[in-house]
């Protein structure tokens, strides 16, 4: 007779199997709860972090937290969160322009009235410590197949000697068919100029004076009055301005190649500011002579600040019309001229010329402007550098001075094809421009291909980068959760902790003054790995302690009371018990940083001697003002285990 079980026992058996069905289904689940819990317990644990470093999201009050557009440290210790309208359509339309200050030292902030949309400015440490801001959005952009009216720039011709026209926002352009156009926003026509010719003799008589009128010209976004294929042109012609009379109407008249409804770009701004750290607040200086969107500023060996690229007031790449400004004047003034996409990586060099890196945020043609090169100002000369790899994937890359900066070379890391571009690149290389004829060599690679990579300068003369993604704007869940050190001396990464919270597109990374590194920002595309939901900017601060400082079981080196300034010899003398402990010092230039370009930081080393009492150390700073631009600065000294000390703030003049 066969076997039959009990009804109990079939009971019980169907009672396991569930459970362990129930077990099998909840196996990943469980082993990856476990996992994080172990993970969690291991990123922990002393030893670790003494090796890892390690991470803490910092709390933000909620009327405190912004799209962080860009990020500045300013001399007083404090950090500048600009976010403008944010990338945020809605906020634009309603003015609402937004500007945070972090104090990182108490976890304190403030909010800031910002003037105008500074979202995609540029910005520039000036020699007293203020931060020029300049630039920013007019306009957003209207994708193809959302453009319902005609529009494009319109060139305003004035070919009045004697007085400027200002033509304001909503004036009307109308063309030989009689379709009108409107402007966008206010425009000034200058004066035109009056050129003459000197009279000379022939045959014994006095020819007359002749004069030569050339037309004054301005740009201006218009757009079509109505919707309708009628108002799209393709062919040059002249416009009438609607309610000029007399010899105003004679004199001031529009030209536009053409006028479509092909998708408009971003169009930039004048305006420039100067953000004062003692008052806090922006305070308003000369516009700049061309609008820009996606700038470039850099900080030239004498103080002033070159202005380079940018989309301008019709969506147009600057062709190459950079500018300068003076912070005396508080003026601007011509620069010379060479076209850059926009954002791109310059950095002084030793010797007063430019490194382009190649390393750019987007805008402009693939073939165009892209190459690496040193470019002389005063000779406006441009050599191109040679070697770099993958050179097609320039865009969205990192750039760094590596430290110290009197070793001349500069590392470019990462980046990505020409817009949307699904590629990225692992390559790093590096070029040392204290060679005869330098050219680019591959560096270590990077774990994986990675655009919008941070990169920072740290006290102990390493190079510190976090996050970014594979693909653009992290799209298909493709941000990247990593961070290493890399080390110039031994031309290698090593392994750092991971961040929390993904950095992809206008996200943000600096040093601060206590030797951490605060990271800000990201604008993902898509909010999940399938591209199905939009993306939402993150707003959270996540704040890295380097190893060196859970190192610091001892505590860390100080440097007591000192001047603000140095003597006229370059040097300045602190107080401090830990002269014996201190075997260098650097003095490292504070992060203006956007796009993943950050062309201000730089990390200087410097001489050092002490006292004979050994309560004293003195620090020499070069006098190369190529080497070193005039601003504020830290300075760290560090003890031979690299622990450094928190920065005291120290101005050069």
């Amino acid at each position: 007779m066969a076997y039959q079980p009990s009804e109990q026992f079939k009971k019980t058996l169907l009672g396991s199997g569930a459970v362990l069905v129930l077990a099998a289904l909840n196996a990943p689940a469980a082993v990856s709860f476990a996992t994080d819990k172990y993970h969690a317990y291991k990123i922990a644990q002393p030893g670790y972090q003494k090796k890892y470093g390690s991470w803490a999201v910092i709390d933000v009050p909620e009327q405190f937290r912004v799209n962080a557009i860009h990020a500045a440290l300013l001399h007083t210790g404090k950090v500048l969160l600009i976010a403008g309208s944010g990338n945020n359509q809605k906020k634009f339309d309603a003015g609402t322009f937004e500007t945070v200050l972090w104090d990182p030292a108490d976890n304190t902030f403030k909010k800031i009235p910002t003037p105008e949309d500074f979202f995609c400015s540029g910005h520039s440490q000036l020699p007293d410590g203020r931060l020029l801001v300049a630039g920013g959005t007019a306009r957003y952009e209207v994708l193809d197949g959302e453009v319902e009216k005609a529009g494009g720039g319109m060139r305003v011709k004035n070919e009045s000697p004697d007085k400027a026209v200002t033509l304001p926002k909503g004036t009307v352009f109308r063309s030989p068919t009689g379709i009108e156009y409107v402007s966008r926003f206010d425009v000034t026509v200058p004066k035109a100029r009056r050129e003459f010719e000197v009279s000379y003799f022939k045959s014994g008589q006095m020819k007359p004076w002749k004069t030569k009128i050339t037309a004054a010209e301005a740009r201006v976004f218009v757009e079509a009055r109505e919707a309708g294929p009628q108002a799209l042109t393709t062919e040059a012609a002249q416009y009438e301005v609607v309610g000029l009379k007399g010899a105003d109407a004679d004199n001031v008249y529009g030209l536009a190649q053409k006028l479509t409804t092909e998708k408009q770009d971003f169009q930039g701004i004048k305006a420039a500011y100067e953000f004062d750290p003692r008052a806090e607040r922006y305070v308003p200086v000369d516009p700049m002579t061309d609008a820009r969107w996606y700038p470039t500023l850099v900080t030239l060996d004498d103080g002033r600040v070159l202005a380079v690229s940018g989309l301008n007031d019709v969506g147009d790449v600057v062709p190459g019309d950079n500018e300068i400004y003076d912070p005396v004047t508080k003026k601007w003034s011509k620069g010379p001229f060479r076209y850059f996409p926009t954002y791109p990586a310059l950095f002084l060099t030793q010797g007063g010329k430019l490194l382009y890196t190649g390393s750019n945020a987007g805008y402009g043609p693939a073939e165009k402007g892209r190459e690496p090169g040193l470019w002389d100002l005063k000779k406006n000369s441009f050599t191109k550098l040679p070697g770099i790899t993958d050179p097609d994937q320039l865009e969205t890359s990192s750039s760094v001075l590596l430290p110290p900066a009197q070793d001349q070379k500069v590392m470019v890391l990462g980046g990505g094809g020409v817009g949307e571009s699904a590629k990225s690149t692992a390559r790093t290389a590096v070029v040392d421009l204290s060679k005869a004829d330098p050219s680019y060599t591959e560096g270590p690679s990077l774990p994986q291909g990675t655009r919008y990579l941070s990169s920072v300068l740290l006290p102990d003369d390493t190079v510190f980068t976090t996050g970014g993604s594979r693909k653009y704007r992290g799209s298909s869940g493709s941000d990247i959760l990593r961070a290493q050190f890399y080390d110039p001396a031994a031309n290698a990464f090593a392994e750092a902790a991971a961040p929390t919270v993904g950095r992809n597109y206008h996200s943000e990374a600096l040093l601060l003054p206590d030797g951490r590194v605060a990271t800000f920002g990201s604008d993902p595309l898509y909010g999940d790995g399938d591209n199905t939901k939009l993306g939402t900017f993150e707003q959270r601060v996540e704040v890295f302690t380097p190893p060196y400082l859970h190192r610091a079981g001892a505590g860390r080196p100080v440097i007591g009371e000192g001047p603000r300034e140095l003597d006229r010899n370059g040097r300045a003398t602190f107080r401090t018990r830990d002269a014996g402990r201190i075997v260098a010092a650097r003095l490292m230039r504070p992060s203006a940083v956007t796009h993943s370009t950050d062309v201000e930081q730089r990390s200087v080393a410097l001489g050092l001697t002490k006292g004979g009492d050994g309560l004293t150390v003195t620090v020499t700073v070069p006098g190369d003002r190529t080497l070193v631009p005039p601003g504020w600065y830290m300075l760290f000294v560090t003890d031979a285990d690299g622990i450094p000390s928190e920065a005291k703030w120290i101005q050069v003049d």
